[in-house]
């Protein structure tokens, strides 16, 4: 339907990166929706448009929310999705943010809205934040992964190719459309302690904001995640020492990321060998130099 996308404002942009995430599926421990809340409000970003949820959800799974205004007046809250723009703070260019709840019908017509947007407001870069259940410890930094399907994108930013099957969400469905519409896509992925799946995890928001703006070159001030982030490792660590076999089993994932932090600092034998190969053809190089300007 024509109204379903509704654009308030047309804001002139500077070569715009979008940014979205979802609450729902996609979304382990809120990490990805608190990463972009994060940002737009960091940002000052100003809302602009909006896709009308009335014919993609079925409300008896997402349901609308009855909130109290000022005391008394009844204001039901819908599932929302709007897309904010801001300057990129240190990246030369602006940002559209989307912050949405995963649909729950069709996805192809939703994500065509997104897209939509993109084309009309010329945007270069789609990237998608999302935070994954995984056996990683609560009191190490969240790791994350980034990939792209794009060959030249994954060599332009450090990616890896997306090499995942099985069930996909939105985002899955957001990057398909982003491909056949011509634009440019990546996906950041944060792992959330599969234990602490039902709380609030700022450390995966904090992850997936600094991997986001070491991607685009773009300045944040994670000052409040950082305090917040420490204060979820405390309070889950007191809640963990309180059971005996979930403290033993989170020594066991620190002990295992530790290895892994260890074997990762050793160089392979494969990259000892080049370097050396590349000393010695650069001292090879540099006697001849001094052999020939002898020589003359």
């Amino acid at each position: 339907m024509a109204d379903e996308l509704r654009i308030d404002s047309h804001p002139r942009l500077e070569r715009p990166v979008m940014i979205a995430a979802f609450r729902g599926w996609n979304d382990g421990g809120q990490g990805a929706s608190l990463a972009g809340a994060y940002l737009a409000r960091a940002w000052s970003a100003v809302e602009f448009a909006s896709i009308d949820p009335e014919n993609f959800y079925d409300f008896q799974a997402t349901r609308p929310m009855v909130s109290l205004v000022e005391g008394h007046v009844r204001q039901i809250d819908w599932p929302e999705n709007t897309f904010l723009h801001a300057p990129l703070p240190g990246g030369g260019r602006d940002a559209i943010i989307m912050l949405g709840v995963e649909p729950n019908l069709r996805w192809r017509s939703f994500c065509a809205h997104v897209t939509d947007v993109a084309r009309q407001f010329e945007v270069e870069l789609v990237v998608t934040l999302g935070a994954l259940l995984a056996d990683v410890p609560h009191t190490r930094p969240a790791p994350v992964t980034g990939s792209a399907t794009d060959p030249e994108l994954i060599e332009k930013l450090g990616l890896q190719a997306s090499r995942y099957e099985g069930p996909t969400g939105v985002v899955g469905v957001l990057h398909d459309a982003c491909g056949r519409a011509g634009i440019a896509s990546a996906s950041l992925w944060a792992a959330v302690p599969h234990y602490v799946s039902l709380t609030p995890s700022p450390r995966a928001a904090k992850a997936l904001v600094d991997r986001l703006a070491d991607l685009l070159g773009a300045d944040v001030n994670t000052a409040e995640l950082d305090e917040a982030a420490d204060a979820y490792a405390q309070q889950v660590s007191e809640a963990v020492s309180a059971d005996e076999e979930t403290s033993a089993y989170v020594q066991d994932l620190e002990r295992r990321v530790d290895e892994l932090a260890e074997e990762a600092d050793i160089p392979s034998g494969d990259s000892i060998a080049a370097e050396l190969t590349r000393y010695l053809r650069q001292r090879d190089k540099d006697q001849g130099d001094d052999d020939v300007a002898r020589g003359q």
